[in-house]
């Protein structure tokens, strides 16, 4: 689900303020920036489509202007418009993970080099606007960096979609002063941790698919989600930085494993329509740790107030059960596809990811837009 149904005019007053935002940063570009800056329409052609939904998660090119290449007064107008597509909660959790770029630099010594001035560098974050904001066909914006992935369409005035939307957190959590931790993804980690531990040892062994978790999310950064295997050089722009074994699955799974976690058209694991109430809340309140990343008025979580509609998310788990131990999970439903998994360093390095497995980047709504406008 991109968006939440019967909620036009409020999705409309959210990209009201995604267009006054976005129009502010480009009147400030000058021509350079700009070239860099503003790709064309979305759905002008399929070239243009490649780009637009190519996306990634890794510390590499995203595609757009970066921080570096701006004005700190662009920089504040950059985040006003990443605030526009976000709840209170999601931006501060994105602005941290943006932060979280100087204390993994610590954590490795300060001497990580790819062969740029700076490797975990929280300058490098791009963004991209597609077509004319405010205008009257179709546009979009895309911001990103490592561990960061927001894609945004508007079409007819209105928000259509806000999938993918990626975040993740290196290392998860980190020591703060006065004995807490930083978390910014924690609650999607303990809810899920506690959920799979309060079930019925018969549904446990449904929910765990694989005792090994992967190595990173299933879908990766596939454009659509597929049931196919991704190579970890997909995970990286051509020409940047090459990582090790580029070959291999993301996953790091052997072919048989593979197949157990395989994104299956019918969903793996337990359905809601199994769970008592309290496991129900859980998944609810597990739900909103995603769907709320976005305002209410474009967020499908009002939908799961409906007992049918939560009755059909699967729940899928592999790895361990036990808190502070490598795992992944999954939630799998109608318009539904969350992943998480926290295994490297010592599972302190968490990927959280919601999609929309039929409409990533409003593909349906954006066809069913030109099929009218353009037949």
């Amino acid at each position: 689900m991109s968006g939440a149904p019967g909620m036009s005019d409020a999705s409309a007053e959210v990209a009201q303020r995604m267009a006054e935002a976005a129009g502010t940063w480009l009147d400030s570009l000058d021509p350079g920036q700009r070239e860099v800056a503003v790709g064309p329409a979305p759905g002008a052609d399929g070239e243009t489509e490649a780009e637009r939904t190519r996306w990634f998660y890794t510390p590499t090119d995203h595609g757009g202007l970066t921080f570096h290449e701006q004005r700190p007064a662009q920089h504040r107008m950059v985040m006003r418009l990443v605030a526009s597509g976000l709840s209170e909660a999601g931006y501060t959790t994105v602005a941290t993970v943006l932060g979280l770029e100087n204390v993994l630099d610590r954590v490795e010594g300060f001497s990580v080099d790819w062969g740029r001035e700076r490797t975990r560098d929280p300058g490098l974050y791009y963004l991209r606007v597609f077509g004319e904001p405010g205008g009257p066909g179709p546009w979009g914006w895309r911001f990103g960096g490592h561990h960061v992935s927001l894609n945004n369409l508007v079409v007819d005035g209105r928000v259509v979609a806000t999938t993918p939307c990626f975040l993740g957190a290196d290392p998860a959590a980190s020591p703060l002063l006065g004995g807490t931790a930083l978390r910014p993804l924690g609650a999607a980690e303990d809810l899920a941790g506690e959920l799979v531990r309060s079930l019925h040892p018969d549904l446990t062994a449904r929910a765990v698919l694989l005792p090994t978790a992967p190595n990173d999310v299933v879908a990766g950064n596939s454009s659509w989600v597929r049931d196919r295997v991704l190579r970890r050089r997909e995970l990286w722009r051509r020409g940047g930085h090459v990582p090790d074994r580029a070959d291999h699955p993301v996953t790091g799974l052997n072919d048989a494993d593979q197949r157990a976690l395989a994104l299956t058209r019918e969903p793996r694991g337990v359905p809601g329509s199994e769970l008592d109430t309290g496991q129900r809340e859980l998944l609810r309140a597990l739900l909103g740790t995603y769907l709320g990343r976005v305002p209410d008025s474009v967020s499908p979580l009002s939908c799961y107030d409906d007992p049918a509609a939560l009755d059909a998310v699967h729940l899928a788990w592999a790895g361990s059960t036990a808190a502070g131990e490598p795992h992944y999970y999954r939630l799998r439903g109608p318009r539904l596809l969350v992943e998480w998994t926290n295994v490297h360093r010592g599972a302190n390095h968490a990927h959280a990811v919601w999609r929309d497995p039929e409409a990533d980047f409003g593909g349906d709504v954006l066809a069913a837009h030109h099929a009218t406008h353009h037949p």
